[in-house]
């Protein structure tokens, strides 16, 4: 067991993908240590990928990416403007506010770092603000993504934790709110301490001109959110519902998206849900390596000797998964952790919900880090800054950040109220 964990570490860092580097020490040890026939490694990678909620995977991937091309970033900014710009610091707000509404469609950190940064960094930039500092508060809203539903790691970790799809949903929401308020006093605190100005006067009548504009795109979210909440939709047929929603808007309502476009999203589609069913499937004969060989039942046993305390386990658990965010992409931590934490969670009774959305804070946070943080690297790219500068002006931004981690880890109620409201958390 040593031997597969040194090969999984050794070949991780040498830079080899990571779902090769999960397949392939999975293999050493089945095939070469353990003895395991060839057709039971195919039918547990197999079997890892065979999952209902799966299919949500690439329906949800789908509707982010005709989202981004269906011309609506545009309108929620110039909405999120309207609302916010007012306020001292008012891009920074708009900003967050833009990267809210965003989340509600797009449901990963990367296609909002992508989708409202190009156009969010340029307009700060305009209005007189450092390339830093935008770039610092679009790293920060970014993570809200997959945080606010729909959300890509809520769906991996419902399938591998055999939790609730929609009970996660609606236990993101209100942990959203709270990671937007600390945002956005860090903001004002921000615009007091260096005498930011207002960007724009507040106008009632441009208000509700983009409002107007923006409101097909603010309804993803309801009818996502809504549909499942109602027993209307599977989480994999409100995957589905979200598809056909953003078609309509960007071939029939807004006339944005052309077929050479749909042709080109959908190509990215299948290169993104291929890349992570890939890591899923490596990662089920991974964690199935792990049970069989017995290394989950001694880690929970070492775990729990040390201490039964919820609390110290939530904190000793945030450390681990800030650490592995930062070297892994949140699909293959999830993959690999849960098998491995899940036992401890249920065992000192801290609620799989909850911890679901922890976890999912506690990688998001890694992504805006080095090595491997993909949102440090897109908006490095977007702001034509070096990647020591980008982390540099991310790292104030951990305040927030850490600050609503904190709150969300501490008081499960922030996560469990709405679920338990409609029934699905007792």
């Amino acid at each position: 067991m040593t031997i597969l964990l040194f090969v999984f570490i050794a070949v991780l860092i040498a830079g080899v993908p990571v779902f090769i580097a999960l397949a392939g020490s999975s293999l050493l040890y089945t095939h070469f240590i353990a003895g395991i026939p060839d057709f039971v490694i195919l039918h547990r990678m197999a079997g890892g990928i065979d999952s209902f909620p799966l299919l949500a995977v690439p329906f949800f991937i789908l509707a982010g990416n005709l989202m981004n091309s269906a011309g609506i970033t545009n309108r929620i900014y110039n909405f999120a403007a309207a609302a916010a710009g007012w306020m001292r610091g008012g891009l920074a707000h708009v900003n967050i506010i833009g990267s809210v509404i965003f989340a509600g469609m797009s449901g990963t950190a990367i296609a909002d770092a992508a989708g409202l940064g190009t156009i969010e960094i340029k307009a700060m930039k305009d209005h007189g603000y450092s390339t830093e500092f935008s770039v610092g508060v679009t790293a920060a809203s970014a993570t809200l993504g997959p945080i606010i539903p729909p959300s890509l790691p809520f769906v991996i970790y419902g399938m591998m934790a055999n939790v609730s799809i929609g009970a996660l949903f609606l236990g993101g929401i209100i942990p959203g709110a709270v990671m937007t308020i600390f945002m956005m006093l860090y903001v004002t605190y921000c615009a007091r301490k260096y005498n930011m100005g207002r960007d724009q006067a507040f106008n009632w009548s441009v208000l509700g001109l983009t409002f107007v504009a923006a409101l097909p795109a603010l309804m993803t979210p309801a009818l996502i959110v809504g549909g499942m909440t109602f027993g209307w939709f599977t989480p994999t047929e409100a995957a589905i519902a979200a598809c056909a929603w953003a078609l309509i808007l960007g071939v029939f309502l807004y006339r944005s998206m052309s077929l050479k476009q749909f042709y080109k999203v959908t190509l990215d589609t299948i290169e993104t849900t291929a890349g992570v069913l890939l890591i899923v499937g490596a990662a089920s004969l991974f964690g199935w390596v792990l049970t069989t060989t017995q290394v989950t039942e001694r880690a929970t046993e070492a775990l729990l000797s040390l201490t039964d305390n919820r609390y110290i386990i939530l904190l000793l658990a945030n450390l681990l998964l800030l650490f592995v965010g930062c070297f892994l992409e949140p699909i293959a931590s999830i993959s690999i952790l849960v098998p491995v934490l899940m036992p401890v969670v249920l065992k000192v009774g801290i609620d799989p919900v909850h911890f679901g959305v922890v976890m999912t804070l506690n990688l998001m946070i890694g992504l805006l880090h080095p090595p491997l943080g993909m949102v440090l690297f897109v908006l490095s790219r977007i702001a034509k800054l070096s990647i020591e500068r980008t982390t540099m002006a991310i790292l104030p931004w951990l305040l927030p950040l850490l600050a609503s981690l904190i709150a969300i880890t501490l008081i499960p109620e922030i996560t469990l109220w709405l679920p338990r409201l409609v029934g699905l958390v007792k």
